[in-house]
């Protein structure tokens, strides 16, 4: 894996970004995270394909679930993404009812980045915590 100059940690990540003020239970939660990394992985194949290649190699690649406390902070942190030049995509569940968030109409649920170094992501995720 090509180490960036200057990074102490060259580790690559995927990053899902969860709303937070959406009730999910666990297994709905896994779910959209799981959409979130797998569609920003699929968007780093065209996007960054070096480092989508970089990311399959053994050892040295993470995942890392975050919480969004709202939906302006998880589109704040689309927008960071792009402007940075790193593969994002948001993620939005339809058809699925789960009272009372979700009736079957399209919500944004979550937001998938990467993969990248934690010194690309830094300055959008330092104000995010881990998903508990």
């Amino acid at each position: 894996m090509q180490e960036v100059r200057g990074d102490p940690d060259p580790t690559l990540r995927l990053y899902a970004i969860i709303r937070g003020d959406i009730a999910m239970p666990p297994g709905k939660l896994a779910s959209q995270a799981g959409h979130a990394f797998l569609d920003a992985y699929l968007a780093s194949l065209s996007l960054r394909p070096e480092i989508a290649a970089a990311y399959c190699e053994p050892g040295g690649r993470t995942k890392v679930t975050l919480l969004a406390p709202t939906l302006d902070d998880l589109l704040r942190a689309k927008c960071e993404a792009e402007d940075a030049g790193l593969p994002c995509v948001l993620i939005i569940d339809e058809h699925h009812v789960l009272p009372p968030f979700f009736d079957g109409s399209p919500i944004v649920t979550a937001l998938g980045i990467g993969p990248a170094r934690r010194s690309e992501v830094r300055r959008i995720t330092h104000r995010l915590a881990l998903v508990p």
